[in-house]
């Protein structure tokens, strides 16, 4: 299984090189290139994410009958195809084409990844698999994306076509990669009782619901950081940048190190600990406002120190939660609704960055009620869940 694992990570670098490298640009793209008014853009785009987020039940089931590794392949081919449609847009519709096709296969590669995963990592805990593919795909995506600044820096507005023909390329490549090099052990099934989806299963949607609290702070600090420093403290326009190169640059090179640092908690207690920290982050952040502005951006950058430790914590134990707690027969149908906790809490972010406009606090004080909440919550569903998922020698 050694090469497997090395082939899948090497297959998760590139998609999320590509990735790192047009995503952001997506809706510039539309704008620059094909040419559609800012409002017709995000309507496309907006669009495609919803459609996106029906694919996760299709998505389960077929993980479920067709194995992991054949859904995100899938994936990468519906992606691809995502990509060179926006090459061909010229308009309206086949801009929403190409929107629905890249976010369809962008939940549905989500929705499949991690089953995958944790059959390429065999048996026992998966929390350092887990956490060693986050930390590839987290360093690949933020490579991509200072490709992308230095291609847009170089070749001007062509370098929004070379980046996602890129992009397209790479979900090929990595398609192929994964079909020719990775071969993950059976997903035995053992069990003989009836077994029910995730809808019936009120433990794990309580899980559901206390990760998307929890990957609410993940994704406002991602989209909120840049309008607090910039719109609200009126910081110099580079400062997210480095903010977000120090987050990534963390996530990229810590994640074992945060496995190893929580070994000795169960996975829950762990959990409700990082959602600790994200309340921690919000009210030192939101303490900025109080400072003076010299002081501003050394402050900053000192409480991403709390979030992206957070965040290493966070997604390394709760994935691994999550796989662990699903009934083995219809385990790609759970980790696939597991998903709708951080597909609607991309959605949910910008409302909640939209606070800004009533009140500086206002934000931080809903992104800290949602942390609270998870932690305490963490701790109600601790006996409710599998113990053997809660409780795991790391």
């Amino acid at each position: 299984m050694g090469n497997s694992r090395i082939a899948l990570l090497i297959a998760l670098a590139v998609d999320n090189f590509g990735s790192g490298l047009f995503l952001p640009l997506a809706l510039v793209y539309v704008v620059e290139v094909v040419g559609l008014p800012l409002g017709q853009a995000g309507t496309a785009v907006m669009i495609g994410t919803l459609v996106g987020l029906a694919v996760l039940p299709v998505t389960g089931r077929l993980v479920d009958r067709a194995g992991p590794r054949n859904v995100v392949v899938l994936a990468q081919v519906v992606q691809a195809a995502g990509a060179f449609t926006y090459l061909l847009a010229d308009g309206f519709v086949l801009t929403v084409l190409a929107a629905v096709l890249l976010a369809a296969g962008q939940q549905m590669f989500y929705g499949s990844l991690f089953a995958l995963i944790a059959d390429v990592a065999g048996s026992g805990p998966k929390d350092k698999a887990f956490a060693v593919a986050g930390m590839v795909r987290n360093a690949s995506f933020g490579a991509g994306s200072l490709a992308a600044g230095l291609l847009l820096t170089t070749t001007g507005p062509t370098g929004y076509t070379i980046a996602i023909a890129v992009d397209g390329v790479s979900f090929l490549l990595c398609a192929l990669l994964l079909w020719l090099r990775v071969h993950p052990e059976a997903h035995v099934v053992t069990e003989k009782v009836k077994t029910h989806g995730p809808l019936r299963d009120r433990p794990y949607l309580a899980l559901i619901g206390l990760t998307f609290l929890v990957g609410l702070a993940t994704d406002f600090f991602l989209i909120g950081v840049p309008v607090f420093a910039i719109d609200q403290l009126h910081m110099p326009a580079w400062v997210p940048g480095v903010i977000l190169a120090l987050f990534t640059a963390i996530n990229a090179t810590c994640g074992t190190l945060a496995v190893h640092a929580t070994r000795a908690y169960k996975r829950t207690t762990a959990i409700a600990l990082s959602a600790g920290l994200f309340a921690v982050w919000c009210l030192v952040s939101v303490a900025a406002v109080a400072l003076p502005a010299d002081w501003r951006i050394p402050y900053l950058l000192a409480t991403t120190l709390v979030v992206a430790a957070a965040g290493l914590v966070f997604h390394s134990r709760v994935n691994a939660l999550a796989e662990a707690a699903a009934p083995p027969a219809v385990r790609g149908r759970y980790l696939a609704a597991f998903q709708y906790s951080f597909a609607i809490a991309g959605v949910a972010a910008p409302g909640v960055v939209a606070l800004f406009e009533v009140a500086i606090w206002l934000p931080w004080v809903a992104v800290f009620a949602c942390t609270c909440l998870a932690a305490w919550g963490m701790r109600v569903i601790d006996v409710r869940l599998p113990q053997h998922a809660v409780v795991a020698d790391v």
